[in-house]
């Protein structure tokens, strides 16, 4: 059976809709996808809308419960999508005529949409016990996005897909990390610290079977054990790099910003509540991010 996408001018309007808010949301991303041939930027762009609708599910609204509705929302969209039905929001409408022209993974998007139900399902008092847990979170999260836009530039490689999953854990792992604060304020709970590395750090508080990271002197050094784990994903991803298709490489570009960020957070000693890290782009000023990127693409690097 064809599938019948959004017609033009609806279709036109629902992919202006995802560039502008992947320009909004996930602009360090945005200026990524810049990089990659016009041919697959469509398909990107709309993954990293999808990504910011579901991302972003549990932070616009007040009740927790509502969030979850509209994760539930998107998992039932994604069904819907693939049996040829017609959905009345701007991204599943792009995301729609993606899926009619590319040969996507519907596992890619119903693992990432997933991972983010069963975050939001987690007790109030719940943390990760182990850094694999969010290593696991991340490349549900993060690097599916690589996987699909991989697929939809019909690049296969084994290896192109091992480096994504390193940088896609990567980015997954810092942003984490970047967004401690803003759950700090929200929840008042540290929740993405996993409790084998608050235990080492002295962080960890358990009340029969609850689990809590404390604030104290110690979460920089819990943090740049976080890091740390990421910093070894992006080395792993490099080492892959002579192997890794070139058609592959602008996909891989975000090993960037996941590289600016950890740089940031070195520099500022692992201290997230520095309000330096939320300037320009991951602390540093947009036009040197932007020369990193460029500088990176002529190179082929990531």
């Amino acid at each position: 059976m064809s599938r019948t996408p959004a017609a033009g001018g609806n279709l036109r309007s629902a992919l202006s809709y995802c560039v502008q808010q992947v320009h909004s949301y996930d602009y360090h991303h945005y200026l990524c996808l810049l990089h990659l041939p016009p041919a697959m930027r469509k398909a990107a762009f709309v993954f990293r809308a999808f990504n910011v609708e579901t991302a972003k599910a549990m932070d616009v609204v007040s009740d927790p419960k509502i969030g979850l509705m509209r994760l539930l929302w998107w998992k039932d969209v994604i069904d819907k999508i693939f049996a040829n039905k017609l959905i009345e929001h701007p991204v599943a409408q792009a995301l729609s005529s993606v899926v009619s022209e590319q040969k996507i993974s519907k596992h890619w998007l119903k693992r990432s949409v997933e991972a983010r139900i069963n975050d939001a399902n987690r007790d109030d008092f719940a943390i990760p016990e182990t850094v694999s847990e969010l290593e696991r979170y991340s490349e549900d999260t993060q690097s599916t996005i690589l996987y699909m836009t991989l697929q939809a530039g019909g690049i296969q490689s084994t290896i192109a897909d091992h480096a994504a999953s390193h940088i896609g854990k990567a980015s997954g792992l810092l942003l984490l990390l970047k967004a401690l604060p803003h759950h700090v304020n929200k929840q008042g709970k540290i929740p993405y610290i996993p409790a084998s590395i608050a235990e080492e750090c002295g962080l960890l508080k358990r009340e029969g079977d609850r689990s809590e990271v404390r604030m104290g002197d110690e979460l920089p050094d819990a943090v740049f054990k976080v890091a740390s784990v990421a910093d070894a994903h992006l080395q792993k991803a490099r080492e892959l790099a002579k192997s890794v298709p070139t058609e592959a490489i602008p996909v891989l570009l975000p090993g960037v910003p996941a590289q600016v960020l950890l740089d940031s957070l070195r520099r500022h000693e692992f201290n997230v509540f520095d309000s330096r890290l939320s300037r320009g782009v991951h602390g540093i000023s947009p036009l040197w991010y932007q020369v990193k990127l460029n500088w990176n693409s002529w190179r082929k690097k990531y």
